[in-house]
């Protein structure tokens, strides 16, 4: 019985092409890298439809005070409301009257987007 087992064929290890395998991987994560890079462009694309024309409500600024409050400067049919939120909810704090002025409403500085800091990189480079 023993003498059986030892004289019986040992089946070979199929062949592996290492340089394919490798080939492979790197193809699909390059695909991968693709697919996160069109995702990314495109909820971008999708936000920026999102323009709050006909709404009466709208959140100009939004300043943290701690970890879980915050002050937020809301234009509401054309007053301004300060208004606090943490835990205990949202308190108006202050409502103003009149139109904001134009320098009150300038936005901080446009973070530039993800293309064009890869732009800028490749100038570089």
């Amino acid at each position: 019985m023993f003498i059986a087992l030892a004289a019986a064929p040992i089946a070979a290890a199929p062949d592996v092409n290492v340089g394919a395998e490798l080939l492979r991987v790197v193809l699909s994560l390059c695909a991968i890298i693709a697919v996160i890079l069109v995702a990314g462009w495109f909820t971008r694309r999708m936000q920026g439809r999102t323009q709050p024309g006909g709404r009466r409500i709208r959140c100009l600024e939004v300043f943290s005070v701690g970890a879980r409050d915050r002050l937020m400067l809301i234009e509401a049919d054309g007053k301004r409301l300060l208004v606090g939120t943490g835990q205990g909810g949202m308190r108006t704090l202050h409502v103003y009257e009149g139109e904001a002025t134009p320098a009150a409403l300038t936005a901080a500085p446009q973070v530039p987007n993800f293309g064009e800091l890869l732009n800028r990189w490749k100038r570089k480079a």
